[in-house]
């Protein structure tokens, strides 16, 4: 997500506190936190999926290897 994006996010946020939205804006805010939450999960996801662990045999373990990369 770019930061116009983000920037535009945070314009409506700061209008909705102060004045009410028109359905149009209230539209767009859903769809733009809806690309947000997205874009948030899929690098959590990336993260996650990066980890490497040391198991009880004492070999390195990827964690995305094992429980991750599934997409639902």
């Amino acid at each position: 997500m770019d930061d116009k994006k983000l920037a535009r996010i945070n314009e409506l946020a700061r209008k909705a506190k102060t004045s009410e939205l028109t359905e149009a804006e209230k539209e767009e805010q859903a769809a733009l936190r809806k690309e947000y939450i997205a874009a948030v999960r899929e690098n959590l996801r990336g993260q996650l999926n990066n980890i490497d662990i040391i198991n009880k045999e004492g070999k390195i373990e990827n964690l995305g290897e094992k429980y991750g990369k599934k997409r639902n």
